[in-house]
């Protein structure tokens, strides 16, 4: 079930359009990217598996469980599901994010430009870390197995976040979010929000698997450096 019909059709009348101004959703290029996302994902599964275990041990001995957060997700052609990651906030983090909305106007102001809070009180201290590294997205390679999202594109978004793309949430649609992807590579937390939902339309209009390995390979760069987290 989609979330919403209008941004169904939105998404109709992009692919109707796509033979005049293809925007890289084809389902040829979608089967290719799908089996290289399996490919892939078969190759990092025991790597990842081994970093999670240690990940997952030292958030239960320095933070409380639940270890992971489950979230709703906007998916492809809108279908939601729920994204996987490391819990990197603390328990009552909704509660304090409206307590810290309602206080603080400059904080309403950067949530409602950037959807995030630059030293967020509510990540834990082992969360800045996670969050830094991008660490706590490792879970989400199950959501590549189950073909909810791909290792490359656009990052996925909340309900909350589609008027935010206006037209432009058909691209969004048009493909599966991903585990990392342009905006990761392009400044991340540094960028605004509408720079963010350019870039998403911009990979998706020039999509390719050597712009897919190209933005894997600019990931494990920014991973180590931290660069643009915030």
């Amino acid at each position: 079930m989609l979330f919403n019909s209008r941004y169904d059709q939105s998404f109709a009348d992009v692919e109707a359009d796509a033979k005049a101004t293809p925007i890289g959703h084809s389902a040829a290029s979608q089967k290719v990217k799908r089996s290289a996302d399996l490919l892939l994902s078969v190759i990092l599964v025991v790597p990842v598996g081994l970093l999670l275990g240690v990940i997952i041990l030292a958030v239960m001995i320095f933070d409380r469980q639940p270890v992971f957060y489950l979230q709703t997700r906007v998916g492809r052609r809108g279908q939601p599901f729920r994204c996987i990651k490391v819990r990197t906030m603390r328990l009552d983090a909704d509660a304090r994010l409206e307590q810290i909305l309602a206080e603080d106007p400059a904080a309403a102001r950067q949530w409602r430009e950037h959807q995030k809070l630059s030293h967020d009180p509510r990540v834990t201290p082992i969360g800045r870390f996670l969050r830094k590294t991008s660490l706590d997205e490792l879970p989400q390679l199950l959501n590549v197995f189950r073909g909810e999202m791909s290792l490359v594109g656009p990052r996925p978004i909340i309900a909350d976040e589609i008027d935010r793309y206006g037209a432009d949430i058909a691209y969004y649609m048009a493909v599966r979010p991903g585990v990392t992807g342009l905006w990761q590579v392009s400044g991340r937390s540094r960028t605004s929000y509408a720079r963010r939902v350019a870039l998403d339309r911009e990979y998706v209009e020039n999509q390719s698997l050597a712009k897919d390995f190209s933005i894997l390979f600019r990931t494990v760069r920014v991973v180590l450096t931290g660069e643009g987290s915030a």
